[in-house]
Formats: structure tokens, sequence, C-alpha cells
């Protein structure tokens, strides 16, 4: 049993090594998208997905549950068992630990879900942890699954927490591949992750869409980007938290190679998954610090724009104080003849200055002073 770390999980835009040397993928028209011969999987363990034996890289069985399979492994020594889970059951989990040996730690952490990646060894057991990511076009959001894998000296078990990843083409690639399944259960291994890794790729491309829309919203000044800049934010954390620790496992595996003697076709594999997952992990990297220097331009334009309608409110607010105080002045200023006017027209008998000879022009004249005094008193404030 060749050790396995589990393999980064990177998303490039072209196909690895792998897949590229694996035949072309050509299902015929109607198959269903689980494709695998042998009998559907039984109602009474909807989540067994699928269950194959094979020997020397040829399907040579599909038992229809669990208890089959393990009578069918014991007569087959030199077989291996791929057990395809979907969120599975306890008891599922507990019976297929009594039967491979499975450490309960790990099958404690394959029933919880909700892991970081990580690989661990339990004896002749590899537990690997990945996180597979899908992105979804109508809402524009990353979808993440987990996916736990056991891997044994006959045996394979993904454990598939979410809707991705769709292990059904590398079964389907590995099945029309035999010289690489012939490899054993660690090709297997090397196949989920390898298929984990190429589906970050458009994920990657979404999330670069995402990040030039956001950047032409910022400068239209869009009110709702600030929104969308953060929860594509919390995504690309998420992102990075999958793909990151797969960086480390690699090399981890890579440097096992001469002590698990890895067979050298799947070192091949494995560097060629590392070159993408370091790719992805740089990329995912780089949207996190785009995503920052865009927060903070937005956070600058807002403030720029408040600044601005704050200068406009201050100049209207000015404008409007200038207007007041000309109406005032302009009150005042006809005021004093008002009053003057009222005075001299009060209809009383016994007044003083009735009988003045020079009372009329003495009141225009104090009319003509007491505004020409106003007025330049108000110009001199600037009030006119």
């Amino acid at each position: 049993m060749h050790e396995r770390r589990a393999l980064p999980v990177s998303r490039t835009l072209r196909r690895s090594g792998w897949r590229r040397g694996l035949p072309p993928e050509e299902p015929p028209a109607g198959e269903p998208p689980a494709p695998s011969p042998g009998p559907a999987v039984p109602a009474e363990a909807a989540s067994v997905v699928q269950v194959a034996l094979y020997r020397d890289g040829v399907r040579v069985g599909t038992p229809e549950t669990l208890a089959d399979t393990y009578h069918a492994l014991r007569e087959q020594p030199s077989g291996m068992a791929w057990i395809g889970l979907a969120r599975p059951t306890e008891e599922e989990l507990h019976s297929l630990a009594a039967e491979f040996g499975l450490h309960p730690l790990a099958v404690e952490d394959a029933m919880e879900a909700h892991q970081r990646p990580k690989l661990e060894r339990y004896g002749d057991t590899l537990f690997v942890v990945l996180r597979a990511a899908r992105y979804l076009d109508a809402p524009e959001e990353v979808d993440f699954g987990e996916l736990h894998v056991f891997v044994g000296r006959d045996f394979v078990i993904p454990v598939r927490h979410g809707a991705a990843p769709d292990l059904s083409a590398v079964r389907r690639r590995m099945e029309d591949s035999p010289e690489l399944l012939r490899l054993g259960p660690e090709a297997v291994l090397y196949a989920i992750l390898d298929a984990v890794v190429d589906g970050y790729a458009p994920v990657v491309a979404g999330v670069q869409n995402d990040i030039d829309e956001i950047e032409t919203e910022v400068f239209r000044g869009d009110p709702e980007v600030s929104r969308r800049i953060y929860e594509l934010s919390r995504e690309t954390v998420e992102f990075q938290r999958a793909t990151r620790p797969l960086v480390g496992m690699l090399h981890a595996l890579m440097a096992g190679f001469a002590k698990y003697g890895t067979d050298e076709e799947l070192q091949r594999y494995l560097r060629d998954v590392a070159d993408h997952v370091t790719h992805t992990s740089e990329r995912v990297d780089g949207f996190r610090q785009a995503l920052t220097e865009i927060l903070t331009v937005n956070a600058t334009l807002v403030s720029q724009q408040q600044n601005a309608e704050m200068r406009a409110l201050a100049e209207a607010g000015f404008e409007q104080n200038e207007e007041v105080k000309k109406i005032s002045s302009w009150a005042a200023i006809l005021f004093a003849p008002t009053l003057v006017g009222t005075i001299y027209g009060m209809n009383f008998r016994h007044m003083p200055e009735l009988g003045w000879f020079y009372g009329y022009p003495f009141a225009i004249v104090l009319m003509g002073v007491v505004c020409t005094t106003l007025y330049v008193v108000f110009k001199r404030r600037d009030w006119l």
C-alpha cells in the first residue's frame, strides 16, 4: 500500500495530464448521468451510490448490498472494492468500519463532515478530506461540497457530502483505462483528487468574471456593490481554505514517493495535479488581494461622493443664507418708511406737529434718511 496524501485542490483552465491521457468521454444517448454497468442501487440503501468489484483493472461484479460486497471481496483476495457513498447513515459507516478496520476517529469525521482538507494515515488505511466546489451561474455564487475518501489495500470508499463532486465520470474514465485502474486503490485516489482539482477551473473563471463585473460597478457608483464585494470575499476565503491546505498535502505525498514505492506513472500524475493546485492557490490568493483593493477603492469613492454631497449642501445653505439676508435687509429698509407713515397717519384730533407747515417734508426726508442709512449699513456688511 503506497501512502497517499490529499492532493491539493487546483483549478486551471486546462485539463490535467491524467484526464488528457484517458479516452474521451462519450456516454451513449439517453444514458443516465451516473453511468456504470450493473444493477441499480437497492432501495434500502439509497446512500450507497455505486458498488463495484475490480480485478486487474476490469470490473468483475456489481454487488447490490454491502453484505454482498464483503462476501465477494473475501472470495477474491486479489480484487478491489470501490464503494461510493453519499451522506451515508451511521449504520452503514459502522458496518464498513467493522469490515475494513476503519479507525473510529476517521469514521466520526466522515459522519460529522465540516472538516478542513487533510490526510490522515491509520495503519494501512488513508483517510483523505477534500473540499470540492462548483460555480452556480444563476445566483452567481460558489457552492462547496465535501468529500471523504478511505483508501485501503483492497478498497476505496468515497463518502460525499454535498452535490459536488460527481464521481460517476471518474469511475467511467477509470473503467475505460484498465491500465490505470490496474494500479489499485492508489490510482483511484489520484483520479478522485484530479477530478476535484480540475473541478475548480469553472469556479476560478466564474469568480474572475464576478470581480471584473464588480470593478465596473464600483466606478459606476452602484449602491449595492459593497454588499456584493463582501459576499464574494467570503466565498473567496472559503475557496482559499479549500485549496491552500492541499499544497502542503501534495508536497507531503511527493516526499513519500521513495518511502512507499509509489508507481512512477502515478508520480507523474501527482506532479501534474500539484502544478494545477499551485496555480489555483495563487489565483485564489490574487482574488482575495484584488477584492481587498477593490473594497478600499470603493470606500474611497463613497467617501469622495459623500464629501461632494456635503459641499453641495453647504454651498446650497450658504446661497440660501445670502438670499435670506437680502430679503431681511430689504424688509428692514421698507419697514422704516412704513413706520414713519403709520405714525403720521394716525387719526387723532390732538397730536403734535399736525398743524406744522414743514411736517410733510420732514416726514419724507426722515423716511429717506432712515432708508439710506439702513441701506449703507447692510451694504457694508455684504447683506446686499
